[in-house]
């Protein structure tokens, strides 16, 4: 079986994840996840095409005045801009080998740029329960500030608190959707 014969996959969230790391005062990594995601796979031929949506409150960090400081107009605007989506607009399989490229739309505080990710997609599989399953793994870097992301504060030795490149990452499992 191919992924092509099922036309529309949806996602089995507990085994699904998207996931952001920056670099934090110049010395370390810091990563935040999202606790709820919305995706499709969909194929129309051969062509896969992936569609995605996270809603902001869902930011999962460790702290809650953080939280509130990414709710807030200086990172997220929640109140105004609520999820962030991903529209994928092309797939190409990378020379040799099972690695993909990803096209596609981001949209983030309301502002939509073209990205590209690089990952997987798996052929499809079967699980233990006889379901049907395809994975997807993408990986891109953003510079926030593109998409309107521009709160920082300088520090007392140089740098910034926090870097504009952005590491967003999705583990995507789906299964085949049911007739």
């Amino acid at each position: 079986m191919s992924a092509t014969d099922t036309a529309t996959w949806t996602l089995d969230t507990v085994h699904s994840t998207a996931d952001f790391t920056v670099k934090h005062m110049v010395v370390a990594t810091f990563r935040g996840t999202f606790d709820t995601i919305d995706a499709t796979l969909d194929y129309d031929g051969d062509t896969p095409k992936i569609t995605g949506t996270v809603p902001v409150a869902g930011v999962v960090v460790k702290d809650e005045n953080l939280y509130g400081h990414l709710q807030s107009p200086d990172f997220f605007d929640a109140e105004r801009t609520p999820e962030i989506t991903f529209v994928s607009t092309a797939v190409r399989q990378i020379e040799g080998g099972p690695a993909v490229e990803v096209d596609g739309d981001l949209t983030i505080k309301g502002v939509t740029r073209p990205v590209t990710a690089t990952g997987y997609i798996t052929e499809p599989t079967e699980d233990i329960a006889g379901n049907s399953k395809v994975g997807v793994e993408l990986t891109t870097v953003i510079d926030r500030t593109a998409f309107g992301l521009s709160w920082n504060a300088p520090l007392p030795k140089g740098g910034f608190a926090v870097d504009n490149d952005v590491t967003l990452t999705v583990n995507l499992e789906f299964v085949a959707a049911q007739a």
